[in-house]
């Protein structure tokens, strides 16, 4: 049987760079062995490591120059948003350093950072990470991330897509209302608080209550009934769509809320009139 691999208990807490694995007493060569792994270019982890985003991000910071800060979807992470923060890892460096982009990490040289301390590592402002972003997302992506963000309190960004954004509960509630106001549709109202519960889209003038099913539907069928039939008993009208109908129809989906809003005009019109 061959020797067991030295595993120095230092090591075995979190990734670590290739100077400090030297310090350990383990070379670049022993870091081949199965006890390791690679993360990146001079990064490594022990392989009985649970995996942890944050403290392999830590690692980074140790790894890059003192004045690097992390930015894009790394930074998005930080701000606890719903990316993914790690492929690749993404920071922003002066223009005069000398950091490269590698395995695993993506450098950007910029004029000026404006940096800030987000769960312990250093960052670019919610409002500069969530701009940058804007500027390298298509529309819609961009736009999810920016309702979410409203959601969790991050504050309104100065974009062109800035002014759309609202604090939607779901990526698919911000699709669907996406794809009603490229349509030329009005802009529905966002999560409107009911007597029957919250709307996740709402047309007050038509009445018109719009609900996006997602997998969690089937679980409070239930209770979803009960409330729908309240809001057609109070007079609202309602409309219900799922991923397919937004990804698969969605002609039927923009002509099927067309409709419904020209008949509440026409509607409103009569009433005035008789």
């Amino acid at each position: 049987m061959g020797r067991r691999p030295r595993v120095p208990p230092e090591l075995t807490k979190a990734p670590f760079t290739l100077a400090e694995a030297r310090s350990a007493g383990l070379s670049r060569r022993a870091l081949q062995g199965q006890a390791w792994r690679r993360l990146g270019s001079g990064l490594y982890c022990w392989t009985g490591l649970r995996e942890d985003t944050w403290r392999l991000l830590a690692a980074w910071q140790r790894r890059l120059p003192p004045r690097a800060v992390f930015t894009g979807f790394t930074a998005a992470w930080l701000y606890r948003l719903d990316v993914d923060p790690i492929h690749p890892v993404e920071v922003a460096v002066p223009e005069a350093s000398h950091a490269r982009s590698r395995a695993g990490l993506v450098v950007r040289r910029v004029r000026s950072l404006d940096a800030v301390v987000v769960r312990g590592l250093r960052a670019t402002t919610a409002q500069r990470t969530l701009a940058d972003l804007c500027r390298r997302l298509e529309p819609i992506e961009a736009l999810v991330l920016l309702d979410e963000a409203l959601h969790k309190g991050l504050g309104r960004v100065n974009t062109s897509l800035g002014a759309l954004a609202e604090p939607a509960e779901s990526p698919m509630e911000t699709r669907l209302r996406w794809l009603l106001i490229k349509a030329g549709l009005p802009r529905p109202k966002v999560q409107v608080d009911l007597s029957f519960g919250r709307a996740d889209l709402f047309y007050r003038a038509a009445r018109l209550v719009i609900e996006y099913d997602g997998l969690n539907h089937r679980d409070r069928l239930m209770e979803d009934n009960r409330r729908q039939n309240a809001l057609i008993s109070a007079g609202f009208r309602l409309l219900r769509y799922t991923a397919s109908d937004v990804f698969q129809r969605p002609g039927f989906v923009v002509t099927q809320v067309r409709q419904v809003l020209a008949s509440g005009t026409a509607s409103r019109v009569a009433a005035k009139s008789a």
